[in-house]
């Protein structure tokens, strides 16, 4: 298994009363940036409280970063920044594992939650992942109605679901 780009391994052993401090370096966030199809990351950081219960901890803080994402109509660079509290949970990894193609009914709490095996688990992965899911994959900028103009794409409303009833309603 390969290391992750940017991993922080946490022994749950050690875990202490105190905000942990992470902050990607240049060549982390350049090799995130790669994995994520960002133009680039200028900042990745959070201040996450750990807080153990048994062998469950619970991780709660703030994610802050910076980065550039290309545009997903004109492909110009969009500057974007994300500041969001963080809530996650990790788990025992269980003996259980699913059986392929079984429906798993998820609660709204399981979503956060990420499995850990022995006594480490890695933040700086989680916080990583944390990032990819504020990333907004559909993002456009500025110049993207141009851009699709002047490659004869129509705009949302024009060809959107309703646009072919209201066009039929026109007909008659």
């Amino acid at each position: 298994m390969n290391t992750p780009e940017f991993s922080r391994i946490i022994d749950r052993r050690q875990i202490i009363d105190r905000p942990v401090e992470l902050e990607a370096n240049e060549q982390e966030r350049a090799m995130l940036a790669g994995r994520f199809g960002l133009v680039g990351i200028d900042r990745l950081q959070g201040a996450i409280h750990l807080i153990t219960e048994g062998d469950v901890v619970r991780a709660e803080g703030r994610l802050q970063a910076a980065f550039v994402q290309s545009c997903a109509v004109s492909g110009e660079d969009l500057p974007r920044q994300v500041d969001e509290k963080i809530a996650l949970r990790f788990v025992p990894a269980t003996e259980t594992a699913a059986v392929p193609d079984e429906e798993i009914e998820l609660e709204e709490g399981d979503c956060d939650e990420i499995p850990y095996s022995g006594h480490h688990f890695d933040l700086g992965e989680a916080l990583a992942q944390s990032l990819a899911l504020a990333i907004d994959p559909y993002a456009t900028g500025p110049d993207a109605d141009r851009a699709r103009k002047a490659a004869g794409i129509m705009d949302e409303a024009a060809a959107g679901p309703f646009a072919a009833l209201a066009a039929l309603r026109r007909d008659n």
